[in-house]
């Protein structure tokens, strides 16, 4: 199996190295396919990177650390809905979409960007590890009004506050809210939202006060 190379300083990341990284983090076993994908979206991401400022974190480890882990325990954390869908809000990267896409194939997931060389990238990979993912380029804004998510998902979003009033009104009746936010400014996002009621708040494996905030709206 070829492994995830840093064209920079010509490190290696094999799937293997992910499965223990995901192991330590507590989180659930992911299919050998998943990790294939994982493998392959890595190496894409280097690559690219080193053109196209995808993210400012760019050792393959700190990747994984950083964006994986939180992203898979993101995805394994949604709640089953059968037809579920899944709106990235500002992709960037992919990430959390393009994780929980690899996780969880059964929740069609659309990944909304503004800028067009992140747009070039991520249908790169989409079509390069097969997902079944709509890459949307443009602002969400501007999406018809009736189109309506299972979950819209907010991470590293810039003008968080004001992104997550849009991204609001493409929750679902019954669907959930998705914020990777901090242990200090969690409380503060939940009461701007006084639509969702919340249900959860995951402590981001491997920081000490990154939150994921999961709420349904009613």
């Amino acid at each position: 199996m070829a492994a995830a190379r840093c064209p920079r300083f010509g490190c290696v990341v094999s799937a293997s190295q992910l499965e223990l990284a995901i192991r330590e983090a507590g989180l659930a076993e992911i299919s050998p396919q998943a990790l294939r994908q994982f493998e392959a979206y890595l190496d894409l991401l280097l690559k690219w990177n080193s053109k196209v400022n995808l993210t400012a974190i760019r050792e393959p480890g700190a990747i994984i650390r950083r964006h994986f882990l939180e992203s898979i325990q993101c995805a394994q954390a949604l709640p089953r809905i059968p037809g579920a869908t899944l709106l990235d809000y500002g992709s960037g990267a992919g990430f959390p979409g393009i994780p929980i896409a690899i996780c969880r194939p059964e929740i069609r997931v659309t990944l909304a960007e503004s800028q067009r060389k992140k747009i070039a990238f991520l249908r790169e990979v989409a079509r390069s590890l097969a997902l079944a993912s709509e890459v949307f380029d443009g602002r969400v804004e501007e999406m018809p009004p009736d189109r309506r998510f299972s979950f819209v998902a907010l991470r590293a979003v810039d003008k968080m506050a004001e992104a997550s009033k849009s991204a609001l009104a493409r929750v679902a009746p019954n669907g959930w809210f998705v914020a990777f936010t901090t242990r200090e400014s969690g409380p503060g996002f939940e009461a701007a939202l006084p639509q969702i009621q919340w249900h959860h708040r995951l402590p981001i494996v491997g920081t000490s006060h990154g939150e994921i905030l999961m709420g349904q709206k009613f």
